[in-house]
């Protein structure tokens, strides 16, 4: 099974939807807590879906299962604790939840979590694909930059 990542900041929406495109991505499943962001127009809720099916023919999910508390994001982005702390607390609350038992494997099979981060090494995407791959056999992990 591959599962991909992709954050959508620092990229126009041609190289968003151009690397979705190109790694053959089936289903790209929202990961955010805030889908309604207004960050990057392409990326809200309702567009997004749009677009990814118009211009990619991808399916659109929204996991909040895999999102962060907001208590936890709010603590991070006012600097009240470290990533450390954060990715430690993060962790425990995927282990809490159950994800590797709750999450359907065919919704992750060649599909592409999606947070806003650039990169995937401070993000919680890549905790989520990283500890799925510590409870399911045979994922392979590609980050879409």
């Amino acid at each position: 099974m591959k599962i991909y990542t992709i954050g959508f900041t620092k990229k126009s929406a041609e190289t968003f939807f151009g690397l979705l495109r190109e790694a053959q991505v089936r289903t790209l499943v929202d990961i955010r807590l805030n889908n309604v962001s207004q960050l990057a127009g392409f990326t809200k809720r309702d567009d997004l879906k749009y677009f990814l099916n118009e211009i990619c023919d991808i399916r659109y999910s929204h996991r909040v299962d895999l999102a962060p508390a907001q208590s936890m994001l709010d603590d991070y982005k006012k600097r009240d604790v470290s990533w450390a702390d954060y990715e430690d607390r993060f962790l425990k609350l995927m282990e809490h939840r159950h994800i590797e038992d709750t999450v359907p494997k065919e919704l992750l099979d060649n599909a592409a979590l999606l947070c806003s981060e650039d990169k995937p090494l401070q993000c919680h995407r890549r905790l989520v694909v990283e500890y799925l791959s510590r409870h399911w056999d045979d994922i392979t992990i590609q980050h879409l930059t």
